[in-house]
This record gives C-alpha cells, sequence and structure tokens, in this order.
C-alpha cells in the first residue's frame, strides 16, 4: 500500500514536471485535450524504505558507475558481501561471507537454474538487484545467509534504442564487449517489448605458483614440491533476452521473458613441477562450449477492486560439453596422456500459481503454490593412455538424476496504523532427488527427501517522534538443501596420484546420499534513517543459529576404485553453528551532514559500510572452527563528486577484507590472506545521446595467496597457492538513440 502511493506521487511530479505549457485557446475555438505521458516509478531508496521486510535496492545509476564487466564486482561493494573469485574478475557471490549455497539467487523472482552464475548477465541487461537480509514466505525460505533478486530491465513505453561500447585491458591481454537495447510499443500500447544483445571477448591470464611442504614429526623426514607454470583462458559470449507485455483487455496481461546465453572458450597452458618423481612437466589444453535457453511466461488477471490471480510457467535448458587434455612428462620423455570429455543436459520444468488480495482493512493476502521437476544427464568419459579407467568401472559413464520440489506459501502483510507494519508467513517444501550413478535408466541408486517447514515474521515501527527513522524486526528460518553434485557425485581420482596411496593435502572426493537439510533459525533487529536528498544511514545485527551444518570432512578410506587406502574428501552433517553479524551502512551528500558546506562541495556524495562476523561450529577445534570462508568482516569506503557546471562526475571506492583463518575439519585449516580493491571512474557527457566512462578497477593489486595445512599424525602438510591480480583499465561509450 506504502509503495502503490509512493509509485503515484511519483508518477505525478514525473508528470508534472514533463507536462508542457499550453497557450489558451481563443474563446469560439473548441476544446481539445493534449496526450500527456505520463512516467515514473518507485526509486530504490522509496522501494527499500516502504519493504516491511529488510531489503537493499541497486538501481541502474549504480549498476553501471563503475563500468564493471561483472554483476558480482557491483555487489562486493555492498555491506556484507563478498566475492569467491580473483578481484576484477568476479566470482561466487557470498551474502555475510557465506557461499556454498547458503545465498539464494533469483532472476525475476525464480530460482535460478542449475549451473546458472550471477556473472552470466552483464550489468546492462539488469533493471535493479534487490538484495533481502531475510527470507519471505513468497520468495523462498532456501536462503541461510539472505537472498539476492536479479530484475531484468523492463520495457519502455517509448521507443528508444540504446548501444554500450567497452574495450579494456587485463594484464595486457585485450577485452571487449558491446550491449545493444531496443524497445518498442505496438497496436497503441497494447503490446510493449525490450530486446537486450550483449556480446563479449575475455583473454585472461591466470598463473601457477603452488608450494607444498610434508615434514614428519616422529622420523623428521621432509619433502618439498613446486609448481610453477599458467595458462591463457580465452571466452566468446553471448546472451539475449527478451521482455515482451502484452494487454489482453482492461484487467489481463501477458508477460513473455526468452532468454538465450551461448559460450564457447578454451585455456591452454602448462606447469613445470618439482619434487614428484612420476613427472615433471604438465601441458594442459581444455575446450568447452554451453548453450541455455529460458522461457518465462506469466498470465496476470486483476479482480477489482483488490484481487490479482498469477500463473506461470518456467521452462529452460543447458547443455554444456567440456573436452581436456593432460600431458604429463619426466625428463623431455612423455608419460601419462590423460584425456576426459563430459556432455551434461539440466532441464527445467516449473508451474506456480499466486493469488494476492488487498482488503480495506489494510492487509495483503498472497497465497501460491509451486511445483518443479529438474533432470540432469551426465556422459562422462575418461581415458589414461587411451584406456578406459577400469578402477572406475562399476560406477560407470553415466549420470542421471532429477529432482521434484513442490511449495506452498501463505503471508499476509498488515498496516494497523501508520507507525506500523507487519508480515506474517509460513512456507512448506519438499524436495526429492533421485540418482543413478551409471547403474542403468532403470536402476535407482540414490533416494534422499527433505521436507522443511518455515515459519517467519517480520515488522516495521515508525516512530511517532521522527519521519525519517524506522526499526525492522525479524525471526525467521530458513534452509539450505544439499547439493546435487554433494548427494550422487561419482567418485573423482586424484589427478596428480592417480593410483596406490595418495597424499592427506591431494585427496580424491565423492558423494553422499544421507546428507540431511540444514535448518537455521535467525533473528535480526536493525535501525533505518532516511535522509532527504536521498542519504541513509543504517545499522543492521543478526544471529543466526544453523543445525545439521554440512561441511567436506577428510579421512582416510578403504576405497573399491583403488588396493590402496586413499584419502577421501566427502560432504557430512555436522552437529551446529551459531553466526553473529553486525552491518553497518552510510550514504550521503555533504549538505546532509553540514549545514553549510562550501559551495564546490556539495555534490559530494560519500558512501561507507562496515561488516563485523563472528561464526562458531560445534565438533570442531577452536578457536577458528568459523564457518568454511568466512572472513572476520568487509569493508567499503567511497565517494562520488559531480563537477559543478559541467557533466562530469568522478567516484573511487576502497573495499577490504581482512585476513581469514578458518579451521575447516579436525585435520586441515585453511587460510586466505587480506584482500584489498581499490576502483575508479570518470565520466562525461557530449550531449544527451553520447557518454564516456573511463574506469580502472583493482588499482595497486595485492596477490592472493590461500594456504592450506592438513595435520595427519606423524606428517603435516602445507600448501600454498598464489595467483597474482591485476589492474583492470577500461573505457566505455554509451549511446541512446
Amino acid at each position: 500500500r506504502v509503495l502503490a502511493v509512493a509509485w503515484g506521487v511519483g508518477s505525478a511530479l514525473g508528470a508534472t514536471a514533463q507536462t508542457p505549457a499550453v497557450p489558451a485557446a481563443p474563446a469560439s475555438a473548441p476544446c481539445t485535450l493534449e496526450k500527456v505521458v505520463v512516467t515514473g516509478g518507485p526509486t530504490p531508496e522509496m522501494r527499500r524504505r516502504a519493504s516491511t521486510a529488510s531489503k537493499i535496492v541497486i538501481g541502474r545509476e549504480e549498476l553501471l558507475r563503475y563500468g564493471d564487466g561483472a554483476l558480482g564486482d557491483v555487489l562486493r561493494r555492498l555491506p556484507g558481501v563478498t566475492i569467491g573469485g580473483r578481484p576484477g574478475r568476479g566470482g561466487d557471490v557470498r551474502l555475510r561471507g557465506l557461499g556454498g549455497g547458503f545465498t539464494q539467487i533469483l532472476v525475476d523472482g525464480d530460482r535460478a537454474p542449475a549451473g546458472f552464475s550471477v556473472d552470466q548477465l552483464p550489468p546492462e541487461q539488469v533493471e535493479r538487484i534487490e538484495l533481502m537480509r531475510a527470507p519471505t514466505a513468497e520468495t523462498g525460505t532456501r536462503a541461510v545467509a539472505g537472498t539476492i533478486n536479479i530484475i531484468l530491465r523492463e520495457p519502455l513505453a517509448q521507443r528508444s534504442h540504446a548501444l554500450r561500447l567497452g574495450a579494456s585491458l587485463d594484464h595486457g591481454e585485450p577485452q571487449w564487449d558491446a550491449h545493444w537495447t531496443r524497445n518498442g510499443k505496438f497496436w497503441d500500447d497494447a503490446l510493449v517489448g525490450a530486446l537486450n544483445v550483449s556480446l563479449n571477448q575475455q583473454r585472461r591470464f591466470n598463473d601457477t605458483n603452488t608450494q607444498t611442504s610434508n615434514v614428519n614429526a616422529q622420523s623428521g623426514a621432509r619433502g618439498f614440491t613446486t609448481a610453477l607454470g599458467g595458462n591463457l583462458d580465452r571466452r566468446h559470449n553471448l546472451n539475449a533476452n527478451g521482455r515482451l507485455r502484452w494487454k489482453l483487455g482492461e484487467f489481463t496481461s501477458l508477460h513473455v521473458a526468452p532468454v538465450l546465453a551461448l559460450s564457447q572458450g578454451d585455456t591452454a597452458g602448462g606447469w613445470t613441477q618439482t619434487g614428484v618423481s612420476r613427472f615433471d612437466a604438465t601441458q594442459t589444453h581444455s575446450d568447452s562450449r554451453s548453450s541455455t535457453w529460458r522461457l518465462t511466461t506469466t498470465l496476470q488477471h486483476r479482480l477489482p477492486p483488490g484481487t490479482r490471480l498469477e500463473a506461470r510457467v518456467f521452462g529452460g535448458r543447458t547443455r554444456s560439453v567440456n573436452e581436456s587434455d593432460r600431458q604429463d612428462s619426466l625428463r623431455g620423455v612423455q608419460g601419462r596422456f590423460q584425456d576426459d570429455r563430459t556432455r551434461t543436459t539440466d532441464d527445467n520444468l516449473s508451474l506456480s500459481a499466486k493469488w494476492s488480495e488487498q482488503t480495506s482493512r489494510e492487509h495483503n493476502w498472497v497465497s501460491g503454490a509451486e511445483v518443479e521437476w529438474t533432470r540432469r544427464d551426465q556422459l562422462r568419459e575418461s581415458l589414461v593412455d587411451g584406456q578406459s579407467r577400469p578402477e572406475l568401472a562399476e560406477f560407470g559413464d553415466n549420470l542421471q538424476a532429477r529432482t521434484q520440489r513442490i511449495a506452498a506459501y501463505t503471508q499476509d502483510e498488515w498496516s494497523p496504523s501508520p507507525q506500523w507494519s507487519t508480515y506474517l508467513g509460513l512456507r512448506y517444501e519438499q524436495i526429492r532427488t533421485e540418482g543413478d550413478p551409471g547403474q542403468g535408466p532403470t536402476v535407482i541408486a540414490t533416494r534422499n527427501t527433505s521436507r522443511v517447514w518455515s515459519p517467519l515474521a517480520h515488522a516495521l515501527w515508525k516512530p511517532t517522534w521522527s519521519q525519517s527513522d524506522q526499526i525492522r524486526m525479524s525471526l525467521t528460518r530458513s534452509y539450505r538443501a544439499p547439493g546435487l553434485n554433494d548427494l550422487i557425485a561419482r567418485p573423482g581420482i586424484n589427478a596428480t596420484y592417480q593410483t596406490g596411496p595418495n597424499p592427506q593435502n591431494s585427496p580424491d572426493w565423492a558423494g553422499n546420499p544421507e546428507l540431511k537439510p540444514e535448518l537455521a533459525t535467525a533473528l535480526e533487529i536493525g535501525w533505518e534513517r532516511f535522509l532527504p536528498s536521498g542519504g541513509v544511514l543504517t545499522a543492521n545485527a543478526s544471529v543466526r543459529d544453523i543445525r545439521g551444518l554440512i561441511r567436506r570432512l577428510l579421512a582416510q578410506e578403504t576405497v573399491p576404485w583403488d588396493a590402496s587406502p586413499r584419502w577421501v574428501s566427502r560432504p557430512r552433517n555436522l552437529a551446529r553453528a551459531r553466526v553473529v553479524a553486525l552491518e553497518l551502512e552510510a550514504k550521503a551528500r555533504v549538505d546532509e551532514l553540514w549545514d553549510d558546506p562550501p559551495d564546490w562541495l556539495r555534490p559530494l556524495l560519500l558512501r561507507g559500510n562496515l561488516a563485523l562476523f563472528h561464526s562458531q561450529v560445534d565438533g570442531l577445534p577452536g578457536p577458528h572452527n568459523r564457518l568454511e570462508q568466512q572472513p572476520k568482516g568487509t569493508l567499503n569506503l567511497g565517494a562520488d563528486y559531480r563537477f559543478i557546471g559541467t557533466s562530469a562526475s568522478a567516484g573511487f571506492n576502497l573495499g577490504v577484507v581482512p585476513d581469514t583463518l578458518v579451521q575447516q575439519t579436525p585435520l586441515s585449516t585453511w587460510r586466505q590472506n587480506r584482500r584489498r580493491v581499490a576502483d575508479f571512474y570518470v565520466a562525461w557527457a557530449q550531449g544527451p545521446e553520447l557518454t564516456w566512462r573511463l574506469t580502472a578497477s583493482n588499482l595497486a593489486p595485492l596477490d592472493t595467496l590461500t594456504t592450506t595445512t592438513v595435520s595427519a599424525a606423524p606428517t603435516v602438510t602445507q600448501t600454498e597457492n598464489r595467483q597474482r591480480t591485476f589492474t583492470v583499465w577500461g573505457l566505455r561509450a554509451e549511446m541512446r538513440f
């Protein structure tokens, strides 16, 4: 209700600003009415303020400000968000520092399909991003850390083209991208559509620098191995999506949203190695191709005065092919040659229906049901010196898996007074996974079913003594279901130690069909102050209790694929974990913080956020028994300035993640050094149709150093992996016509 009123006010203001003055007609002339086009909508700040559940909204201006080539680089400047990849190159997104499925990713409100990465969508194709700290029944509760909802660009009523061209350098390797947007309307606005097409080419150098030391505490024996080299990764990508809105009647509309993504790449490189008797040099080459298409069709029907019905059908398919070769040699003589081929097809189909009712007593009821089917067919062939792997014969080369998910939910948002808004919701979700790891299409080798009830409560209080302050409170239950590969993964054998005993730092890996879902109960409270010119000050504190935490544990096992005992990494449920987080955010213009600043300082916008995390996993020795790869916190400081009397602006952002040390298992620790990423941009316009943007990402780069230590008495093994990072310079041209 509040959002609708705010939207109406914004539209009215937009209409007032755009309506031209019309000269008075003579008294004898007939009265004619000019057609007035009303445009407008809620700003990101308005969406954030009106939401009962805690939400951060990133609009188009922020998405394009730094000229980022990946959505992950946009998100890492937000409070509590970390990225798993190398700085300046995107990576998996982690809210509150939690990765591995703790963060729920949605595209237009639907769960992203298998294998999806936020970096598959260029920022130019996104309308806005909504970051929700706590789950809701409608958006789903597989969101222990939170939810990221990516809203693709909506069609505009007017005809328009937009073209953006960009070029950049990453360690001297050229990159380029092109993005075209076309909006149009037909048949008296009954049909409105948009088409977005993006092309890009990437050439990235990745170095290899690994050092491993082994110390036997009893005998004093020491071993040392090194691997030095690198590879060049080359990729071409095509992304296209369309939005079609067809008005079928006064109260009925049909929305169609197709998506197509094509990718092709190859990687070639190698390294030299010391300390391993089987080989001293390795050359690798891989080719990969993937194609994804998705189609979402939504039918909406309104029943005045306040009822809305919605039915949605979502279908998609992803196909990927990966072919990789590895040639080992010793003193110039070619040795073992390994050839791997993997072909994977993921199919997805989901149906959903939703009913919403806006009552005269300020209730907004929403109820719905969802059913989803997914299927994976995978063929993996592994040859060594032209021969199949007999030790894996009983597991077969084919993998077939299918998942069925059903969900039902209901929720009610109620505003009993101007000061209070409340939310109560309940969601039930069941996921059934069946897998056949190669024994034939009629044999079901794995069955796993998880069922979760999730009660949810949110409240928003606006005190009477302040028009700018509000307090948020949430008590929710969320969960994380075991991943498909964790449940039914075919055993994988370490490529360096193919047969015989393997060291603990080079384990095999396998799945665990007995995994149960993780359940998390969370309590959050937050304070927000919205400043007159769009600034905001916030503080949010939360605590989470996680039961049945899933973590990969290392153990020496008697395995069917080798006569010797092997070290194997498998996912297992642990007992319990607790997470505490404090997130602070500030964004304000100088004149919102200073009563009478100098005129030249008034356009300066200051931004900053600080997040602090603490976690503890039961069953693991302390004091560093944290959740996996979770840092102690994150810090971002930035500023933007618009030069007075010009169309130019500039800004910078500095992000810091401190050194992280995690006790992964009773036998192993993981450590990553401090990460620091500095970004800068300058933008200037040449008329209303052309804007230039010069960007620099990851200024003063730091190497990424990851250290893994495995202590399996009497041997202690330490592996250091050092990766260089580079400054990425870019120049972009943005044209509208």
